[in-house]
């Protein structure tokens, strides 16, 4: 598969990114925040949900015209931490601004204030495999009911 390259300058946009990157793992240290660039960046190793086998590949988003991030139930002070990314979602506030949420397994989440949506995200190319599927069977078990 080609690396991937997506765009996001809506909430339909932003919620294919969030599909891509569900389950993709991250340490602590792989998030920045850019106050003076008004840029918030993360690199991921993405679950590539696509792919026939289980693989991860190396991938790099960031928002652009932010104006600022809120960190909740995350230490920042544990670069090595690893953090499991279930979604991002988009509550929108005066528009076109709003605020993207990255909500991580275990209850953390990264809220990150936008004037407006502009976000990017690209494979920067390593591709691995993966050592499991990951599974989500809380999930699985409530649609059952």
């Amino acid at each position: 598969m080609d690396l991937l390259r997506l765009v996001a300058l809506d909430p339909e946009d932003l919620a294919v990114i969030s599909a891509h990157l569900q389950d993709s793992l991250l340490r602590v240290g792989d998030i920045v925040y850019l106050p003076k660039e008004r840029r918030f960046a993360i690199q991921v190793r993405r679950y590539d949900w696509e792919a026939a086998t289980p693989q991860r590949r190396l991938t790099c988003m960031h928002f652009e015209h932010v104006k600022a991030v809120r960190v909740r139930g995350i230490d920042q002070t544990k670069k090595d931490t690893v953090l499991n990314l279930l979604a991002i979602a988009f509550e929108e506030g005066d528009a076109p601004s709003g605020t993207a949420t990255l909500i991580f397994a275990d209850g953390g989440a990264i809220q990150v204030d936008l004037e407006c949506i502009e976000m990017q995200m690209k494979d920067t190319g390593p591709v691995w495999a993966a050592e499991s599927r990951p599974e989500h069977k809380d999930l699985e078990q409530a649609e059952r009911l």
